[in-house]
């Protein structure tokens, strides 16, 4: 059996996977109040309101998907796994930011 696997701390991975959403999270606000300053930058316009207004909710959704599972790790013992639902909602909320991006750089 390798030493390393006597030496682990199970407790660590929680720690790392919940600083992990809090890291993403933090890339998640600061992209989305670039995306708002830049669809605001030439002046309010409509398309540029509502990609911000898009930004801000996909955000939303994102962060409430990372609370509640910063909050499940934080409260210790046996992590559950995270739900398709929460997961399938976090990723849809990444990659659809991701696009709002893209549309206001094009």
């Amino acid at each position: 059996m390798d030493s390393h696997q006597d030496d682990r701390d199970p407790g660590l991975q929680p720690e790392r996977t919940r600083l992990a959403w809090r890291r993403t999270t933090l890339a998640g606000t600061v992209a989305t109040v670039l995306a708002v300053k830049a669809a605001l930058n030439n002046g309010p316009d409509v398309a540029g309101i509502a990609v911000a207004a898009l930004s801000c909710g996909l955000w939303l959704g994102f962060l409430a998907v990372a609370h509640r599972r910063i909050r499940v790790l934080a409260e210790g013992g046996e992590p559950t796994t995270l739900t398709p639902r929460h997961a399938v909602t976090a990723v849809l909320c990444t990659v659809a930011l991701a696009a709002c991006a893209v549309a206001l750089v094009l």
